[in-house]
């Protein structure tokens, strides 16, 4: 017996793209990185940062961690603070990061691997630390879920669709900005489209925090 019944699934697929199609500080770390790391490939670690940061997210409403979140005031609130904090660390990171760094660079195999361990952590962190996307979760999630049939295999194939869509999603924003990078031509250019996503990052932060509790 499949996890979910087709229809509903294709529906939760639909709804799926919807959710990670929406503009948020998710694509804004995809592009960003792109821009830093030399292109759409650059962006690669971020994504499946993303990914397993969303994981984390549907495993949390998984087991009923997501609605004790959702409920208490002060675990909802450090969860939502520590992500506006870590938002509004990287909008100052990219305000104050020099223009050179959007241009690609031949990095060494060590200098590369402790980036892209550290570009996995951005995007875990991103998503992790969403209390929206918790509260989310837990409004869309039960609508597609059958009470009868074993919820471990529907919650699988609901945080295997969401990490499909998110990485192809993702993976299209950082295409965008990587074309985006092919048209710099001057240290001023690039220096406003750093300070663009510095502003983005801050204005993602804004959002996060006016954030409440359904």
């Amino acid at each position: 017996m499949p996890a979910m019944d087709f229809h509903v699934w294709l529906t939760f697929f639909a709804a799926a793209w919807a959710i990670s199609l929406s503009p948020g500080a998710a694509a804004v770390a995809a592009m960003s990185a792109a821009l830093q790391h030399g292109g759409a490939r650059g962006a690669v670690p971020l994504t499946a940062g993303l990914v397993a940061g969303l994981w984390t997210q549907v495993a949390i409403v998984g087991a009923g961690l997501g609605a004790l979140i959702a409920a208490s005031a002060v675990a909802f609130q450090t969860v939502q603070w520590a992500g506006v904090a870590y938002l509004l660390w990287l909008g100052v990171q990219q305000w104050r990061a020099p223009a050179a760094s959007l241009m690609p660079a031949a990095d060494s195999a060590s200098t590369a691997s402790g980036m892209g361990r550290r570009l996995f952590g951005r995007g875990f962190a991103v998503n992790a630390l969403n209390p929206k996307g918790t509260v989310f979760l837990l409004a869309v999630v039960p609508q597609f879920l059958d009470a009868g049939a074993p919820l471990a295999a529907q919650y699988l194939a609901i945080g295997a669709t969401l990490g499909i869509t998110e990485a192809a999603i993702m993976t299209g924003y950082a295409g965008l900005a990587a074309r985006l990078l092919r048209r710099l031509r001057s240290p001023r250019q690039v220096r406003a489209v750093q300070r663009t996503f510095g502003t983005l990052f801050v204005a993602a932060a804004a959002l996060l925090a006016g954030v409440r509790r359904g």
